[in-house]
């Protein structure tokens, strides 16, 4: 079923599709808003300290907050839960959006928000164990940890993050990097500093095992090429995240991580029409301030973008 002509259509509602979508309210655009959520990946964080304005807020907060801003919009319309599988273009300097609900949505322009998604370990008792001791959300999961041995693997803010969240339940928190430990520094030295938290470096996770839930894992050292076996209750994956792109193939360019490319002085994808903002992009800072402002961008190259359709294209109405 196909609806009508907006002007423009944003897919995600993390930080960049809000801030999008609250600048393209404010300048008049009949707006569609397509998201299975508000919040992106900070939806579950219990504590965002750089959010500015903010001193903490939580992820669900912070989501909360970015919806009431948007839904006082006027001419913002918003359809959720629904997610993007597919755009073409359309006839008269369209494009089609299709969702997972079977509809189909036409637009002038499109700003593309859509986010990342937590990237997998990919080794066998991933996906055996995946809710049964192998977890992706620290804020949902680690009460059920408490006086539980875990692991948490990978060496960004997200896993420093993920180590906090879990001080406060598991008796001893094995933090496993295979790279070299990156993320802020104000976070990396609380964890580091934590008696209970002991850092193993430059190894792989090799295999989660179990039996009805995971009871320990297999890990080897990159370096020296030993392999050990660490007695686990819990395994928590935070490894970085995949652009969700996918239903944008063969339409606008996208680089081998499976990020748009942009121009970041617009926002301009190399499809005219579409724009693109936030971790979705190939701009090196996933920062949720970062993409707000990335999202503004859009909108307003939108805004103009539309502006000369009206006034020089043979098929703008």
């Amino acid at each position: 079923m196909a609806h009508d002509l907006y002007d423009t259509t944003i897919i995600g509602g993390g930080p960049a599709g809000a801030a999008a979508a609250v600048y393209a309210g404010r300048k008049k655009l009949k707006t569609l808003m397509l998201t299975e959520s508000f919040g992106g990946q900070s939806a579950v964080s219990s504590s965002i300290e750089n959010w500015i304005g903010e001193k903490t807020i939580t992820g669900e907060a912070l989501a909360q907050k970015l919806e009431e801003h948007v839904r006082r919009q006027e001419g913002v319309e918003i359809n959720m839960p629904q997610r993007v599988v597919g755009v073409k273009e359309a006839p008269e300097c369209t494009f089609e959006v299709s969702t997972d609900k079977d509809a189909v949505y036409r637009s002038k322009t499109l700003i593309v928000a859509s986010g990342a998604r937590r990237r997998r370990l990919n080794v066998p008792g991933e996906d055996e164990f995946d809710g049964k001791g192998v977890a992706f959300c620290s804020t949902c999961d680690a009460p059920l940890f408490q006086d539980e041995d875990v692991a948490v693997v990978g060496g960004g803010n997200a896993a420093f993050e993920t180590v906090i969240d879990l001080m406060a339940y598991a008796r001893k928190i094995y933090l496993l990097w295979r790279d070299p430990l990156e993320g802020d520094p104000v976070t990396r030295e609380k964890v580091e500093k934590a008696s209970k938290v002991s850092i193993i470096g430059s190894v792989e996770v090799e295999k989660i095992t179990g039996d009805q839930s995971v009871s320990g894992l297999s890990y080897r050292n990159s370096e020296t090429g030993e392999t050990k076996d660490m007695s686990v209750k819990g395994v928590f994956v935070e490894i970085g995240s995949v652009p969700n792109s996918e239903f944008l193939q063969g339409l606008v360019e996208i680089n081998e991580n499976g990020e748009i490319v942009i121009d970041h002085r617009t926002a301009r994808t190399s499809k005219d029409g579409i724009f693109a903002a936030g971790d979705v992009t190939a701009d090196p800072f996933k920062q949720n301030n970062i993409a707000a402002g990335d999202g503004v961008r859009a909108a307003l190259s939108v805004y103009y973008y539309v502006l000369d359709m009206k006034k020089h294209s043979p098929c703008s109405e």
